[in-house]
């Protein structure tokens, strides 16, 4: 059964960064794409970050180069580095297996806030 636990979440200064974390568990996660995505009230979901099984990482256009993504195969993890934060990151994120970084999200966790305000 696959879960997905994500923490690290919370209030942040604009500029400020958060490092989120995602327990994986029912998978091996260095066999699978491993992504995150994030979701705003009144805003539809919208893919922040995927990392492929191969190590390719790919970036929502206004992320790339504030946030990265990474694992650690060992202990079953992924992170996002959020740095330079401002607030229209501000949303739920949601720690996601999909079918590929091509295509759609298959599971995902149940999502920590990040509040980005002065």
């Amino acid at each position: 059964q696959v879960q997905l636990v994500e923490s690290g979440g919370g209030l942040v200064q604009p500029g400020g960064s958060l490092r989120l974390t995602c327990a994986a568990s029912g998978f091996t996660l260095n066999d699978y794409d491993i992504g995150w995505f994030r979701q705003a009230p009144g805003k539809e979901r919208e893919g922040v970050s995927c990392l492929t099984k191969d190590g390719s990482a790919y970036y929502e256009d206004s992320v790339k180069g504030r946030f990265t993504i990474s694992r650690d195969n060992a202990s079953n993890t992924v992170y996002l580095q959020m740095n330079s934060l401002k607030p229209e990151d501000t949303a739920v994120y949601y720690c996601a297996q999909p079918w590929d970084c091509y295509s759609d999200w298959r599971y995902w966790g149940q999502g920590t806030q990040v509040t980005v305000s002065s």
